[in-house]
């Protein structure tokens, strides 16, 4: 427990909130022992307390999601960040937010204790977080670095909380406090209710050249497994030979992926994962690889892949002006029909364009939609100025109905011609 006189400390053990400060075990014993499941199911866990009918500030909330045919699924949601990252981290939650679905907000060992605890202080100012209790913060850091193998243990260890804490979500989102949506949660939870729940999106390849053969064979150690601090991998000139046992796979680092598939990572009925998580500890950027290669390597997952990630990347968005950016690459992620884009540094413009005329997200403020109704708008307390505006939700409406637009209805139409075609389902790896 904390012992500390910070007002600000004694704020967050003050207030009741969904915002869960889990303790965690050492994430090198995971990858060592290959224990996910037994330390998972048994991570401590407390939850601060006051606040006290803070989910009755607009009477009765259905925190419950209904689920079946027809339904919009539930997305849990991981986003991650570092030092500096949690007012990015609270904007893009914002902007990703509903009701329905499951957030865990984590900032690595490169951030401080202060800004760990500042990010579960805002969490905490948002009625409507306090409301629905479904954005977690996790109260301490582990080392990270997104080019070793605590990478892959990062990502584990968010699946694990969630299939511990609440076992009705259907997908598994990981987002950088780089990256941001471009449709609203409306329009991907609406594409995403007329697809089977058994697919992952993944973008994959087996067809690798010399270079990405070698990087995978080359052994790396990745300190962040054992050090407090964020430390860069260390390489080794050693090598070690292709694996036969198993077909490696790789591709990109962002993944839509069934709830089953993560708990089939994390609890490892079969010995797959666990092989292929030891394989991996020792390879540079894992997180390219271990996913794929265990879907494309099961029996049982091996048909449910879907070769897309929804993600549009931007190449190199520090070295362009930001008229380049305005004008080229707001249009291109506005037409590409993709839910996600990153990576975005913090000032781009973009962000601006997309909350204006993608989100319809009004400055620190929500996506409005249907959980949301009768919205207020007032004009900003304080400003002189009509046209500063904030909106408040005067009631909730219901959390089970979407509304989408034109884009969530142009991705469902491509995600049903994706499953429809012939050949989805046989040998899709090979």
């Amino acid at each position: 427990m904390f012992r500390n006189s910070n007002p600000l400390r004694r704020m967050v053990m003050t207030t009741r909130v969904s915002s869960a400060w889990i303790t965690i075990f050492p994430l090198g014993i995971l990858i060592i022992t290959g224990s996910l499941v037994v330390l998972g199911a048994f991570w401590n866990s407390f939850i601060c307390h006051g606040f006290a009918g803070a989910a009755e500030d607009f009477g009765y909330v259905n925190k419950i999601p209904l689920k079946g045919d027809g339904l919009p699924p539930v997305f849990a949601y991981l986003i991650s960040g570092s030092n500096g990252d949690k007012e990015r981290i609270l904007r893009l939650l914002k902007s990703v937010y509903h009701p329905r679905n499951r957030y865990l907000l984590y900032l690595d060992a490169g951030s401080s204790n202060y800004e760990r605890e500042y990010l579960a202080f805002l969490v905490q100012s948002e009625r409507t977080f306090r409301a629905f209790q479904n954005v977690d913060v996790i109260g301490r850091s582990y080392a990270v670095n997104k080019m070793g193998s605590s990478a892959v243990a990062s990502v584990l260890h968010a699946a694990a909380i969630f299939l511990m804490s609440n076992n009705d979500w259907d997908w598994f989102i990981a987002l950088s406090a780089s990256d941001y949506p471009i449709m609203t949660q409306d329009d991907l939870l609406h594409a995403f209710t007329f697809i089977p729940k058994d697919l992952n999106f993944i973008h994959y390849s087996n067809n690798t050249n010399w270079k990405q053969r070698r990087q995978v064979n080359q052994i790396v150690t990745d300190a962040n497994l054992i050090f407090q601090e964020n430390t860069q991998i260390a390489e080794s000139s050693d090598t070690r030979a292709t694996p036969d046992a198993f077909k490696i796979f790789e591709g990109s680092p962002w993944m839509i992926l069934t709830r089953d598939f993560m708990e089939y990572c994390v609890h490892g009925w079969d010995n797959l994962p666990r092989t292929l998580l030891m394989y991996f500890a020792n390879s540079a950027s894992p997180i390219e690889s271990y996913f794929h290669t265990v879907l494309c390597n099961s029996d049982e997952f091996q048909n449910t892949t879907v070769n897309i990630n929804l993600r549009y990347t931007m190449m190199n968005p520090e070295q362009q002006e930001p008229d380049e950016l305005n004008v080229s690459h707001f249009k291109t992620i506005s037409e590409s029909g993709l839910a996600f884009a990153g990576s975005f540094t913090e000032a781009n413009p973009v962000l601006q364009k997309l909350d204006k005329y993608i989100l319809n997200r009004p400055s620190n403020k929500l996506v409005p939609g249907k959980w949301c109704s009768n919205t207020v708008e007032n004009q900003s307390v304080g400003s002189s100025s009509s046209n500063t505006k904030f909106y408040n939700c005067s009631s909730w409406g219901s959390i089970n109905i979407v509304q989408p637009g034109d884009r969530g209805i142009k991705l469902r139409e491509f995600l049903s011609k994706l499953v429809a075609a012939e050949g989805l389902r046989s040998d899709q790896c090979s």
